[in-house]
Order: C-alpha cells, then sequence, then structure tokens
C-alpha cells in the first residue's frame, strides 16, 4: 500500500524569521492522522533568515538529525560540540537523558533551509551524543547512499534504532530499486525537484509512505534529492 503525504497539506507556521512545514504534528500543528510513522516522529522543512536561529533548549529521548539542503547551521552544544553544518553533511544528535544546544543561520546575507528530524529512540535514558559526516554528491548520485543507520554500516552515522536513512540524487534515467523486508515500512521525503515513487509522481515537499510493499522504485527524477526510511513498525 502507498499513501500520499501532498507537500501543500502538510502544517505550517510563519514566525517571520523562520518558515516551516510540517509533515507530522508538531508545535502547535497537530494532525491526529499525521502523529508518526513507525518510530519517524519529526521532518520540518525550515527555512532560517540570515543571522537567525534556535537559541539554546533541551531535549531528550529522542534521535535528532539535521539535513541541510541550502546554507549553512551553526550548532553548539552542552556536550562541547561547536561548528557549522553544510549541504552534503548529516548530523546526528542523540539526546538521551538530555542534551541542550542551540542553531542559527550564520550566513549574513543567505537564508537557511534544512531538514530537521526525529526518530524515536529503541531505548530510553541513555546518555547523549553527537556526530556529523560528510557524503559527497557522486556517492548519492543515481543510487541511494546509506547515512544513518543503528550499525554505523558503510560510513553511516549511528542512531538508537532499528532503522535506515538513504539519500539520493536522481536526474533522467537515473533510478534506483530498493528491497524492502517483510513487515518493513518505508518513507519517501522528496527534498527537492521531482520524482516517481512505484509509478507515483510526486514533487518537492511531498512523501510517500509505504507499507506491505517488497520494494520501492525510484525513477524520472527532475534534479531530485530523495530520502529514503527503511523503518520497524511501531506500535
Amino acid at each position: 500500500m502507498l499513501i500520499i503525504r501532498k507537500s501543500e497539506d502538510r502544517g505550517q507556521a510563519d514566525h517571520g524569521w523562520l518558515q516551516s512545514r510540517f509533515s507530522f504534528s508538531f508545535a502547535e500543528y497537530h494532525d491526529p492522522a499525521h502523529i508518526h510513522f513507525g518510530p519517524l516522529r519529526v521532518i520540518n522543512d525550515d527555512y532560517i533568515a540570515p543571522g537567525m536561529g534556535f537559541g539554546t533548549h533541551g531535549h531528550k529521548d529522542m534521535e535528532i538529525v539535521t539535513y541541510v539542503l541550502e546554507g549553512a547551521v551553526a550548532h553548539k552544544d552542552s556536550l562541547g560540540n561547536a561548528g557549522n553544518i553544510v549541504p552534503g553533511e548529516v548530523q546526528r544528535m542523540s539526546a538521551g537523558r538530555g542534551i541542550m544546544h542551540s542553531e542559527f543561520n550564520p550566513n549574513a546575507d543567505q537564508r537557511t533551509h534544512l531538514l530537521q528530524i526525529w526518530i524515536i529512540p529503541d531505548r530510553m535514558g541513555g546518555s547523549a551524543s553527537y556526530e556529523q559526516k560528510a557524503y559527497d554528491a557522486s556517492e548519492k548520485r543515481g543510487k541511494l547512499r546509506l547515512v544513518a543507520s543503528p550499525d554505523g554500516h558503510d560510513g553511516s552515522v549511528t542512531i538508537q534504532q532499528n532503522a535506515r536513512l538513504y539519500a539520493g540524487l536522481f536526474d533522467g534515467a537515473e533510478t534506483a530499486r530498493y528491497a524492502l523486508a517483510a513487515g518493513r515500512l518505508a518513507y519517501v521525503h522528496v527534498a527537492r525537484g521531482s520524482i516517481t515513487v512505484n509509478g507515483v509522481a510526486l514533487r518537492e515537499g511531498d512523501a510517500a509512505k509505504l507499507s506491505a510493499e517488497s520494494s520501492v522504485r525510484i525513477e524520472g527524477g527532475e534534479q531530485a534529492e530523495v530520502l529514503l526510511f527503511d523503518l520497524p513498525p511501531l506500535q
């Protein structure tokens, strides 16, 4: 079964310095039909104005992945980590028992566009930790590159959940097929451009939720950047 989540149907917020689109219930946006998909809890498209950002605030018991599409994010946290995250890099922050951090757009004349992703961990109350890795565009061109996994396989960042996140770039005749194990869920988010997933056309901001499918077929891309989540079911 494949269910489409259209970009225009998502929740949204306008704070002046921050424009957000919510694929799942978040902050003041609540939609009982879109709370989570398996352990995937949050995908927010955040557009941050130059020089603005999120002041120091806390999280706990959540795997937080930041995927920058445009500009940069200046990160600082209570573990002592500090630095910029730019396109091509993936940041993972395991909040564990608790972590404080801030995120700002360090550029004076360019907005930042990022995907903020939250995944519910498979265990609570652990130690907070941080990881950041870069993946060249050539690793994602016409294929799905593993960027997050439970065991850090193939140079991916490590998350505390039996879930895997892949990133891919597709244009023209480039295609990919991903085999989905029995009982697993797949969530495909179109970060940029347009793509066809299992024969269904998707545009930027759209997503496909797949269950009881044996594979995911990605094709027909037009300057597309795609994230694919391989997820366990979550009661």
